[in-house]
């Protein structure tokens, strides 16, 4: 059985709302305990590239680390898109859904997901 080492510091911040909202994903979709918080980037979208979020397990190429008890994957490639990004939970009239504050995107579009660097 493999075990997961993480990682000290994560390079993202996730806020208290938005991973209250992943912990309850988690137990209402019965996440299995094995996988972890994916966090990424990929091509496409209005701005070039998007945002990725959903649950996984780790792979080889992957960095992991721990935030309040949640573990947190990410491709090592894409740890230069996400760095110093964060993560928070809107749940008010007009939206409801995650959001990315990316110090890194040198542009973004209307809708938030997307990004270019």
């Amino acid at each position: 059985m493999a075990t997961t080492t993480f990682n000290k510091i994560a390079p993202i911040t996730i806020t208290p709302k938005a991973l209250a909202e992943v912990k309850a994903i988690m137990q209402d979709k019965n996440v299995p305990a094995d996988y972890g918080l994916r966090v990424g980037v990929q091509g496409g979208g209005c701005s070039g590239m998007s945002y990725l979020l959903g649950f996984d397990k780790k792979k080889d190429s992957d960095e992991a680390y721990e935030i309040d008890g949640i573990q947190l994957i990410m491709d090592k490639k894409h740890g230069m898109y996400v760095m110093g990004m964060l993560i928070d939970f809107q749940d008010g009239l007009n939206a409801r859904g995650f959001t990315f504050n990316n110090p890194q995107a040198t542009s973004t579009c209307g809708c938030g997901s997307s990004f270019s660097s």
